[in-house]
């Protein structure tokens, strides 16, 4: 048994359907049906059903399915890598890279959830010594994931693994760009739990998104754009569904005049182009001290030799997997040249039928899409700036707040907190995201609420306390019996404890 939805039509009635097409040349990688509400619900339904299973697991038997999940596809890794490549379009070892961070995060999530999630002993203060207190953690029951195209396996999973951990059945919705390889993920699930619906795939388009908006789940979980991610807050907010709202972010990388160049200029330039800068905690600013500005630009752009976009083998890059970014990508570069940016590589030109290719504009001004939107591409705006304080003014003056990184051998720690932004990386880009203890995500209209480490479990619970009476209390307080006398006493301890004016240490 898969995961795979059976239709509620009649045999004889035509299931709606969309392909899936490889990027890159247009191919058809597989066809896959469009969910409507009424099977969406019907998903729904078994999640719920499946919960009473999966969730009255303990921590430990949940572990074992989730490491054996990992080692499956840790086995087939040269296989999903394969299918993300058809429907991306990104290079075999871009690929292979994110399910190597996936099956890391599923194994953190698995064998951290008890520690996390647990029942955990709290201080009951001195009001309330005769109580024993514990906090843990419950599953909400059903989560919905809508996972994005860019990386299909690794972002979602997030959520996916770090939910399952915590006792959640899910129903995720793939992008309409990555299908198979969301059913993939499904179906290698389903295998390790003998075909319960723990886990379950519905494809579709933006109606099929709506409906596991609008459906009976306890909290959903969005990876996308800024404004889809609106649509989706208004359409949970029917059930007073919470959600996760992981969206756009215009990342800046820093550099400071002491950092080491070379890794700065190698980071800038990976940050900027890998996965054709289909990332949202990629890097589309820098800013260089103007001290070392001219010599970052030479080592970027001799790094920048040779590197190209195509469909080849010796292609770094590849294309841009939504058709309607590229309009998007021409946009902010002849935006920014017109407002007068220098042209150091690539330009005009440079975007294609289905490739961009590499582009960096330098003095690009402040008020450009190039440097005010996510741009989705491979770009990056260099701008020199006299100084880190400079830097991180320019780098704060954006509605967005996803990430960022800063190269500095002295100020990296205190020019890094000074970022408004959910994630920084010192002295190298994205390292965070690879860190399963630390949590991911942004603030402002990069989105909230948090996937990874002990906050990303936590997301997919609810806080259970507990008290329990260990003895008879010295003063009665929850009474009809309590007299002026132990009033008198209490207001006597509480001016003790708290009346006095005392200095933290």
């Amino acid at each position: 048994m898969t995961a795979t939805l059976e239709p509620t039509a009649a045999p004889d009635a035509p299931v709606a359907t969309f392909d899936s097409l490889n990027p890159a040349n247009g191919d058809l990688v597989g066809t896959y049906p469009i969910a409507s509400k009424a099977e969406v619900d019907a998903a729904v339904a078994r999640a719920r059903e499946a919960a009473g299973w999966w969730g009255n697991l303990t921590f430990a038997e949940r572990a074992e399915h989730l490491l054996t999940w990992r080692s499956v596809i840790t086995r087939r890794i040269a296989q999903l890598a394969h299918l993300s490549h058809l429907e991306t379009g990104k290079p075999h070892g871009d690929a292979q890279l994110e399910i190597v961070l996936a099956i890391d995060h599923i194994a953190w999530a698995a064998k951290n959830a008890k520690k996390v999630l647990g029942p955990h002993k709290v201080s009951s203060g001195l009001l309330m010594a005769n109580q024993a207190s514990t906090v843990e953690y419950k599953a909400l029951g059903v989560v919905g994931v809508i996972g994005p195209w860019n990386y299909p396996v690794f972002t979602p999973m997030g959520s996916i693994a770090y939910a399952l951990a915590a006792g959640n059945t899910v129903v995720f919705k793939p992008s309409e760009y990555t299908p198979g390889v969301g059913q993939w993920l499904a179906d290698t699930f389903s295998e390790v739990v003998h075909g319960r619906a723990v886990l379950q795939v519905v494809t579709g388009l933006g109606e099929t998104g709506n409906a596991l908006c609008t459906a009976d789940v306890d909290k959903l979980a969005f990876t996308g754009s800024g404004p889809t991610g609106k649509k989706v807050m208004a359409a949970c907010a029917q059930n007073l569904t919470p959600v996760i709202i992981e969206a756009g972010g215009k990342d800046s990388l820093i550099v400071d005049e002491d950092a080491d160049i070379s890794k700065a200029a190698e980071a800038a330039l990976w940050g900027g182009m890998s996965n054709a800068g289909q990332t949202c905690i990629g890097t589309e600013r820098v800013y260089v001290h103007e001290r070392v500005f001219d010599q970052f630009m030479a080592e970027i752009l001799d790094q920048a030799k040779g590197l190209r976009a195509g469909a080849d083998a010796g292609a770094k890059i590849g294309p841009i997997t939504m058709p309607s970014q590229l309009g998007i990508i021409k946009s902010h570069i002849d935006d920014a040249i017109a407002k007068g940016a220098t042209v150091a590589l690539g330009g005009a030109d440079a975007v294609g039928e289905r490739f961009v290719q590499p582009t960096i504009l330098t003095h690009v001004p402040e008020d450009s899409t190039e440097i005010t939107e996510e741009t989705f591409g491979p770009t990056l705006a260099i701008n020199p700036v006299a100084s880190m304080d400079e830097a991180i003014s320019r780098t704060n003056a954006t509605a967005y707040g996803l990430a960022g990184a800063v190269f500095s051998k002295k100020q990296g720690m205190e020019i890094a907190r000074q970022i408004r932004s959910g994630m920084t990386s010192v002295n190298s880009v994205i390292a965070f995201a690879g860190v399963p203890t630390l949590p991911f995500g942004g603030v402002g209209q990069s989105g909230f609420g948090r996937i990874h480490g002990p906050d990303g479990l936590k997301e997919f619970t609810y806080a259970k306390a507990i008290t329990r009476q260990k003895f008879k209390p010295v003063m009665m307080l929850t009474s009809f019996t309590r007299d002026a006398k132990t009033d008198g006493k209490v207001a006597t301890l509480i001016t003790l404890m708290h009346g006095g004016k005392k200095t933290l240490k």
